[in-house]
Parts: C-alpha cells; sequence; structure tokens
C-alpha cells in the first residue's frame, strides 16, 4: 500500500515553497500527497507581494474532509500565520494520533514575513506539544528561544514538548552544512558541503515534507532525516539545471526523474 501524507501549508503561486514543494516533496519520496491550504500568497522567487489567509473554518474543514476519508499516516505543518489560525488547526488535529512535521515557517526566502511576532506563543502552547519534530533553521530557532548555541537552543524547544527538533544549519557558515538531530536520547549529525548556489527557495518547505513521507513510510525518525538530507542536497546541486524565475529560485525536487 502506497503511504499517504498530508502537508498543511500556504500556497507559492511561484511553485518554488508552500504547499507546492510539499506536495512535490511528497510525490518524489513515492508518497500520496494530500493539502490543506492555509493562505494564498502573491509570490515568485523574488518577493511576496500579497497574502490573503484562507478562514480558519475553511482550514478546519479541510483538515476534516482529509481526516475523515484518508488514512493519514504522517502530517507536514508549514504557514500558518495567525493564533486563531494556530488554534484552529491544533483542533482540527485532535484526534490523529500519526506522526507530525512542524516547519516554524516565519520569513520567505525573499525576506518577506511569514508569521507575525505575537503569533510565536500560539504556536509554542498549541502545536508544539503536539509534533514528533520541529524543524527550525537558525533564525527561526533564535525567534523562538533566544540567541544561544545550537545545544541550549534545542534543549530549550525540546521543554516546549516537542518530541525532537532538527536544528538546520544552512544558515551558518563554512564550507560544510551541518544539521543537528536532537532528542531527549541525543544528537545526531547530518553534513554535506555547502552548494555554491543563489537557488534555494523552498529548501526547508522540502526538506521536512521529505522527513514526513520517511515517516509515512514508517521510518525511524533519524532514518527519515538521513534519506531526505542526503535528497535535499541533491535537489540543490541540480537546481541551477531549471532556470526558474529571476531570483531565489527553487531547488529540483525530481533531479532523479528528469534535467
Amino acid at each position: 500500500m502506497v503511504a499517504r501524507a498530508l502537508t498543511i501549508a500556504g500556497s507559492d503561486s511561484g511553485g518554488g515553497a508552500g504547499i507546492q514543494a510539499d506536495l512535490k516533496a511528497f510525490s518524489a519520496m513515492g508518497v500520496y500527497a494530500a493539502s490543506v491550504v492555509t493562505a494564498v500568497t502573491a509570490q515568485n522567487t523574488t518577493a511576496v507581494t500579497a497574502i490573503h489567509p484562507i478562514p480558519d473554518g475553511v482550514v478546519a474543514a479541510q483538515i476534516k474532509a482529509v481526516l475523515n476519508d484518508i488514512d493519514i499516516d504522517a502530517i507536514k505543518i508549514g504557514m500558518l500565520g495567525t493564533p486563531s489560525l494556530i488554534a484552529a488547526v491544533a483542533d482540527a488535529l485532535a484526534g490523529y494520533d500519526g506522526p507530525v512535521v512542524l516547519d516554524p515557517v516565519m520569513v520567505a526566502k525573499s525576506g518577506d514575513t511569514l508569521l507575525a511576532d505575537h503569533a510565536i506563543n500560539a504556536l509554542k502552547s498549541s502545536l508544539f506539544g503536539r509534533a514528533t519534530l520541529l524543524t527550525p533553521n537558525l533564525p527561526e530557532a533564535a525567534k523562538l528561544v533566544g540567541a544561544g548555541s545550537t545545544q541550549s537552543q534545542a534543549a530549550a524547544l525540546l521543554e516546549h514538548g516537542v518530541g525532537a527538533v532538527l536544528m538546520k544549519g544552512g544558515h551558518a557558515d563554512g564550507e560544510t552544512c551541518t544539521d543537528h538531530l536532537v532528542s531527549q536520547t541525543g544528537t545526531q549529525e547530518f553534513s554535506a558541503p555547502r552548494v555554491n548556489t543563489p537557488n534555494t527557495h523552498g529548501t526547508g518547505c522540502s526538506y521536512s515534507s521529505a522527513i514526513a513521507a520517511g515517516l509515512a513510510q514508517g521510518m525511524a525518525l533519524s532514518d527519515a532525516v538521513s534519506r531526505a538530507h542526503r535528497w535535499l542536497h541533491q535537489a540543490i546541486l541540480h537546481a541551477d539545471d531549471l532556470h526558474v524565475g529571476q531570483g531565489h529560485g527553487p531547488v529540483h525536487h525530481f533531479h532523479a526523474f528528469w534535467k
């Protein structure tokens, strides 16, 4: 039986990030993809020019419609935006007991804000305790728990109830990019040579979705992260093949299938 995963996220009209990237990542991993749209953005590789939130009740209705009919093996949560929407998503997921990967989407690659500062506490209180894995990059971790070392930030995030934290190192310096998977049982590192390309739009969305796909397929968390890490590195390596847009182009989700 083909595994099934659900993404709850915002739409990217440029196709590189958000729900479009999630659907591509699920598909590249061999997982059936279902989706719940939380916001419509007018977005390309250079900027987010407009955001239209979907009403909370419509988002909740989408979640219930999917879960009432389809046996979802894992859920990825991305852009939410407001405290009321965060609460609505948490309520709609109350009866779901499968793995959840929470990507705390706060800022687009263009620098545009996607999560209001006043919604951060709602994210912590309503969804952190439900997350099997939290996947912040370094700026997001700093906004969530303040400045500090990778280990201290991860420890602070674990105290908020998440099952594990993947501290992504894409915003760090150096020739090697290292991600740290931190849980109560220890830390694992996943490293790869840093790729010199501006075309990294959608890396966070795609990474978290690829991990969720692995969990949907029954993989252990560390194995799901390891496979997703290898896949994303190749997607970034082949990103320049796409020639999409004039800014931060997307990664190549289907690098293994076509060029």
